[in-house]
Parts: C-alpha cells; structure tokens; sequence
C-alpha cells in the first residue's frame, strides 16, 4: 500500500476540504480526442488552478499512466509501482496487466522510488474526483535523457498495444524555479514554444541550451513522444507562477499541456 506523503501539506488531508479544492479548480469538458498531458505537481494552492484547467479535459481512460521526476533521488533509475495507491479520496489500483506487458528494457517495479515523492501523488486525486472505473501506472523517473525518455514511451505503446487499453498518459512537471516572474516567464514561453513544436530533439536542445530548471522535462519528453506516435498536436491551456498567490522575487511557473488527435 503506497500512503500519502504530501496529504496535509500539498493538499488538504480532509476529504470535504479536498473535494471541496478541487471543485473550485476543475470544470469538467472532457475531450476524447486528448492523449496526453502535461500537469504541474506543486502546492494547489500554487499550481491547483492550472492543473485542474488541464485534468478537466481528460476523457476518461481505462488507465492513467503518471510519469513524474524523482525529487528524492532514492530508488531505481525508471521506476513503476504495483501499490495499491491511497489518497484522502480512497484508494487506486495500478494495472497489473499493463505493467506486465511493459518489456522491462529501462522500467523496472521499485516501491521506494515513490515513497516519498510528491510528484505523481499530486495527480491522482483530480483523477479520483474527475473520473471512475481507471487504474494507474506510477513512473517515476530518475533519469531523464532524451533516450530514456524515448524508451519509457515505447513501453508503453507496447504495453498498451499488448492489453488493448484506453490510455492517456500525464506528465507531471512544473516549470522554471526559483527566478524572478518576469524572468520565469520569459524562459518558460521559450520551453513551451519547444513544447508545441512536437520535436523532441529541439525540446531537449533548448532544455540543455537554457540550462533549464525544469523538473520533469523528460516527463514531459515522455509524453511528447507518446504523443507524435499517436499523431497528436500540443496546445498550451492554462499558464500560471506561483507569483500569481505569492512573492513575486523568486517563483515557479507552471504549464498546462494537453496533446489532441
């Protein structure tokens, strides 16, 4: 059983009071034709309103795969977990039939990995409160290479063509850090312009050339390439920083993606 870390500070730990966040920060338009996202995983308070503009538009899916950044550094390198995952809002099962189908050439199932990382957690409650009837497979990853990258999306298309699933994946990452919001802004529109332009070499160009304090941009990577398999478009939907509630002298900024057929 994978127990919360963050329930209480990144969201509240009392089911009213969550469901009650999420509301204010979701409306439901669902949209069949989104394979792909990409969801910040900072404090609600921060990044609740973007990630909810972006979870709103989720059709529902047989499975959630959750690709977030490992902050802790423990654990393996490209890490799934087969916990039963808990929130305030109960409990969610991992696909075991998905995992089983993935080819283990890079992922490999690793609970510590997960035990303490927020990144993936922060998601799970919109789709708990957004949808019924899903599973989840929970990657986190420590490497985050434009090969890695390339290779977690290519276990699973394998593992979704073997299974037969309706799949959309969520890449969880926030932006810049720390810089003040004029700054951040600036060099997030140049990662979201690379984002929207659906070339991953170029993507990690830029991610490289602005020595980029992106946390999940092999996540984000991850999806970009499980989209362009399924021919799908970036658009950017919501773009917010944690200036926009707190100081302005040193935020975060924080992207809304959504990738349509």
């Amino acid at each position: 059983m994978r127990h919360p870390a963050v329930a209480g500070s990144f969201y509240p730990s009392n089911r009213q009071s969550l469901i009650a966040m999420l509301r204010e920060y979701t409306m439901p338009m669902k949209d069949d034709r989104v394979v792909a996202c990409v969801s910040p995983h900072a404090g609600y308070v921060y990044s609740g309103k973007t990630a909810g503009k972006v979870h709103s538009l989720l059709p529902d899916a047989e499975t959630f795969v959750i690709v977030g950044p490992n902050h802790t550094g423990v654990g393996l390198p490209v890490a799934v977990s087969t916990d039963t995952w808990v929130t305030p809002l109960g409990e969610v099962e991992v696909d075991q039939e998905f995992i089983d189908a993935m080819p283990k050439i890079i992922v490999d199932v690793d609970e510590t990995a997960h035990r303490y990382e927020h990144s993936l957690e922060v998601q799970v409650p919109f789709l708990q409160y957004l949808h019924e009837d899903f599973k989840i497979v929970p990657i986190c990853l420590g490497l985050q290479d434009e090969e890695t990258a390339k290779e977690v999306a290519e276990e699973i298309l394998e593992a979704e063509e073997q299974t037969g699933r309706k799949v959309v994946v969520v890449a969880s990452s926030d932006m810049h850090h720390y810089l003040p919001d004029e700054e951040c802004r600036r060099l997030d529109e140049i990662v979201i312009n690379a984002i929207l332009s659906m070339d991953v070499r170029k993507y990690y160009e830029t991610i490289y050339k602005l020595q980029a304090s992106v946390c999940g941009y092999g996540c984000i990577a991850v999806a970009m390439n499980y989209a362009k398999a399924k021919r799908a478009r970036a658009e950017l939907v919501d773009y917010s920083t944690s200036g926009d509630v707190a100081d302005k002298s040193a935020v975060v900024g924080y992207a809304g993606v959504v990738f349509r057929i």
